[in-house]
């Protein structure tokens, strides 16, 4: 199947699954996941109406910036303090924040451009010790302590990353717990908090996750097909 064939497949799938849960395609955000995929793949993408593109790697976003068609870019993957000056003017919104370290470094960048930086928490609801992001009894916590210290930050919301399944129902109770969560703080009133934007589920168990409450997908392998992982980042 083509690019095009891939993604008019991904919304339906995505379109019934939303319904199921009460809303509707629209309700869902698709961001296409361009990790080791080359700007032409990408553009093509977009061509077919991709508008909003995640990259996992700080270089692959400087590398392909200026080759790829006007689109919001989304870091998506684990950021390190010395790499968000790189990007904090090419990115829409950071979702990977897992400590207030990393969300104070956002903010000293963002103050310099200008800007206020939307991110979300990442929240590890499985404590898999090979993934990022903090636990769900650290959550608010971590909500308090960056609305306290980053006047130039915004929280839009969370993400989790489940762990792999092969019955990606078997994710439910991580994507559940998650959503949880974000009703709870959802009722916060802080300028700097605005929850939007529940990134959950892959490839793999997306129509999982929303039907658990995600309204934002990051979907690569399911639109691009398998990576070469020989292929050097953005080329």
């Amino acid at each position: 199947m083509s690019i095009r064939d891939n993604i008019e497949y991904i919304n339906h799938l995505k379109d019934e699954a939303a319904r199921k849960s009460g809303r509707t395609g629209d309700d869902v955000l698709l961001v296409a996941v361009t990790k080791l995929h080359d700007t032409d793949e990408i553009n093509e993408a977009i061509d077919c109406g991709i508008t909003d593109i995640g990259e996992n790697k700080v270089q692959e976003i400087l590398n392909k910036y200026e080759k790829v068609k006007p689109v919001r870019w989304h870091l998506i993957g684990h950021l390190q303090t010395n790499k968000v000056k790189y990007i904090i003017d090419k990115v829409a919104m950071i979702h990977s924040v897992e400590s207030l370290h990393l969300a104070q470094e956002i903010d000293k960048r963002a103050a310099q451009h200008g800007v206020t930086m939307d991110i979300l928490i990442q929240v590890n609801s499985a404590e898999e010790e090979s993934k990022f992001g903090i636990s769900v009894e650290e959550t608010e916590q971590m909500i308090r302590d960056i609305l306290d210290n980053c006047p130039n930050v915004r929280i839009r919301g969370l993400m989790c990353i489940a762990p792999y399944e092969d019955d990606p129902e078997n994710a439910a109770i991580y994507f559940r717990e998650v959503k949880e969560l974000y009703d709870r703080y959802s009722e916060i009133d802080h300028p700097n908090l605005d929850f939007k934007y529940l990134s959950m589920g892959m490839s793999n168990d997306f129509q999982v996750a929303i039907h658990e409450g995600s309204n934002l997908i990051r979907v690569g392998t399911a639109i691009f097909g398998q990576r070469d992982y020989s292929r050097k980042m953005g080329e």
